[in-house]
């Protein structure tokens, strides 16, 4: 049971996997965003910032790792907080197109979005290996990736069905489908770091229904 796992536990080795992971998404994150501003596309755009979260995410473990339970705790609060930055960003752009729903550029939109799974898909796979390792922080993270395929599996039908219709409104709506998952996202991670501020309260001898 802790054979496959064991080779990746040392922080060391956490934190080239995740600047690794980092890496990925920030390069993708300069393709996406290019291809979204040159077409128009809302969910390219939401997907694009998603790149940019998982990067800082990322990196954020990579800083974190090492730190007292209580730390990790508040560092998953913090990344669980960043996962709804591009909810908002969405939902701007959405309210934004809602006044001009012209469709974006189909073929761009379902080969940017079919690259951008194929990153993301690459990206969850490292992390699940991870994910029970670093608490709230590789929680987040492997959340973060696995939603983000999702997104992008949604986009490219999306793309289809912006094609049939000729309509902007399939790109509005998912973006709302992208600020619901990050959001529940964001959920899951901070009860896992509630979880880790209750069991450093305990290591410390404190009362865990303390508040104050």
């Amino acid at each position: 049971m802790t054979d496959v796992g064991a080779p990746v536990t040392t922080p060391a080795k956490l934190r080239t996997i995740v600047l690794v992971v980092a890496a990925l998404n920030l390069a993708y994150f300069f393709v996406e965003v290019s291809v979204a501003l040159a077409i128009g596309s809302v969910a390219l755009l939401a997907d694009s910032v998603d790149f940019l979260e998982d990067t800082a995410v990322n990196v954020i473990i990579a800083l974190a790792l090492g730190l007292p339970l209580a730390r990790r705790a508040t560092a998953g609060k913090i990344m669980a907080v960043i996962i709804c930055a591009p909810a908002v960003a969405a939902a701007w752009q959405a309210f934004v197109k809602a006044g001009d729903p012209s469709p974006p550029d189909v073929p761009l939109l379902a080969i940017t979005a079919g690259g951008a799974a194929v990153v993301n898909l690459t990206c969850a796979l490292i992390l699940a290996r991870i994910r029970s390792h670093g608490g709230s922080m590789t929680t987040a993270a492997f959340l973060a990736a696995r939603n983000d395929v999702i997104i992008n599996v949604v986009i490219i039908a999306m793309a289809g069905v912006t094609a049939w219709t000729m309509s902007g409104w399939p790109d509005i709506v998912l973006g709302v489908v992208i600020i619901l998952l990050n959001l529940a996202a964001a959920k899951e991670v901070w009860e896992v770091a509630e979880s880790e501020t209750l069991a450093a309260r305990a290591l410390a001898g404190e009362d865990p229904e303390d508040d104050d």
